[in-house]
């Protein structure tokens, strides 16, 4: 058996008792469609199932199945009569995916998530540790869910928008009509897709950098051959034509980690860590790294270091030169 096969087969056989427990007489042909397998492989899962059981492994002991034509009775279980119980961990992973997918636009059937969702905090109870809120890490802002609002109301008439928005790379603000498609989320965050007029294009929005939208009188009508994006490897998309900076952040600065898009984040123990940030725009480099003062080193490229010194020691000519109040 291969690795991948008995990691699939492991949990199937745990479930296996539990299932025929609640459906004494069931077909197997029926048990093995919901298990998702043949009914030749359910046969020989319920095969190894008679070697299973109890400390001890005599009579009285394994577990003990009856079949009949085509059904299968368990008619002992050896205290495998309980499905699997889902971990604090598992369960607060499982919540706070569903809980995105029902804060999401465009889910097939959002009553089904939070019904879902219902159940599972309710079967949660006691695996939940003390002081532990299951919620949607990094949930998002007053002002983002305020951006959020309208945006989906433009999705559910199908209107063009207006946005005012900040490009981190450029660092500048524009203001851009766009033809909205969806919303995503993606790594916790969330995103307008749209087609962009001004680009002639389809972009993402990221909608903690929106800062005004504007509903408009028109239609939404983004072009036949808007395709939708390709998010299964996530959002950013690294060009050939970035810059490649390595940084060392201090404590203080962990924050342009998790803010900015980054290639590779290796801790260096005491809070601080090593990262490798793409940009295109030198001179917005610079200035993010002025801002950060001591709280970051830039151990690369050298040209990038030596103009942030040029610019500091620019700086501090000019102050010294201004006169005093």
């Amino acid at each position: 058996m291969t690795a991948s096969s008995s990691t699939e087969r492991l949990p199937r056989l745990l479930s296996l008792v539990p299932y025929f427990l609640a459906r004494p007489g069931v077909l197997i042909s029926e048990a093995a469609a919901d298990f998702g397998v043949t009914a030749q492989q359910l046969r020989k899962d319920l095969e190894l199932l008679w070697m299973c059981g109890l400390p001890g492994y005599g009579p009285g002991d394994l577990i003990d199945l009856s079949f009949n034509g085509d059904t299968v009775t368990v008619t002992y279980d050896a205290g495998m009569n309980r499905p699997l119980r889902l971990t604090a961990e598992e369960a607060t992973a499982l919540l706070v995916a569903l809980r995105a997918l029902a804060d999401t636009p465009g889910v097939a059937d959002t009553d089904a998530v939070r019904r879902t969702l219902a159940k599972i905090e309710s079967a949660v109870g006691q695996a939940q540790p003390a002081g532990v809120v299951v919620g949607l890490a990094g949930r998002e802002s007053r002002a983002t869910a305020e951006v959020r609002e309208p945006l989906q109301q433009a999705l559910q008439d199908r209107r063009a928008v207006r946005l005012r928005y900040y490009t981190i790379s450029r660092d500048e603000i524009s203001d851009r009509v766009v033809d909205p498609m969806r919303l995503l989320l993606v790594d916790g965050r969330s995103y307008l897709e749209a087609w962009c007029r001004r680009a002639e294009g389809v972009r993402l929005f990221r909608l903690d950098r929106v800062d005004e939208v504007t509903l408009l009188d028109e239609p939404a009508t983004p072009p036949p051959h808007a395709e939708p994006t390709d998010i299964s490897e996530g959002v950013y998309r690294p060009e050939p034509d970035h810059h490649v900076a390595m940084l060392v952040l201090e404590t203080d600065a962990r924050w342009v980690a998790e803010y900015y898009p980054v290639d590779e984040v290796t801790e260096l123990g005491d809070g601080r860590a090593r990262v490798l940030i793409r940009y295109t725009d030198e001179s917005w480099m610079v200035r993010l790294m002025l801002g950060l003062g001591r709280d970051v080193h830039v151990e690369r490229p050298e040209r990038l270091a030596g103009q942030i010194r040029e610019r500091a020691a620019a700086a501090l000519r000019r102050a010294s030169l201004a006169p005093a109040d």
